[in-house]
């Protein structure tokens, strides 16, 4: 081993049977290779033999399709629309509020807060609709 080579930690280790993983549940190698491919990470003890497991792999490829990813995406285009909809009730809990202490405190009841409520509806559409269209087969999207 010369002194350039970089030792294998359980990190490494751990990255590498997740591509292994991946190969396996997106067709790239059979149950037989995987768990020869596998047994042989465990007991790399380089950066370069581990890099030679998936070396013939597509392993950019894996990451781009990995589920795991897809679903990190949806979760964060839900949190997103979640926040944007709290906010939104938010602000017409306020001007609602205004709106009814100016209309008892003056006795003026024009329905102003129309105008905040539809603006304000249309960026939460603007927002939801193409995150709806873009994940259409997610539940969690759906209305609930």
């Amino acid at each position: 081993m010369s002194s350039t080579t970089v030792r294998a930690g359980d990190r490494e280790r751990e990255a590498t049977a997740d591509v292994l993983g991946q190969a396996l549940s997106q067709g790239y190698l059979d149950l037989g290779e995987y768990e020869s491919r596998l047994q042989t990470v465990y007991s790399a003890q380089t950066d370069p033999d581990l890099r030679a497991l998936t070396a013939d792999l597509p392993v950019a490829e894996l990451r781009r399709n990995d589920p795991r990813r897809a679903a990190a995406r949806v979760a964060a285009a839900r949190r997103g629309i979640h926040l944007h909809l709290a906010a939104y009730a938010t602000m017409v809990v306020v001007v609602l509020t205004v709106w009814l202490a100016v209309g008892l405190g003056t006795g003026s009841w024009y329905f102003w807060p129309v105008w905040p409520i539809l603006g304000a509806g249309i960026g939460v559409a603007a927002h939801a609709l193409p995150i709806r269209l873009a994940f259409p087969a997610c539940p969690g999207l759906t209305a609930r």
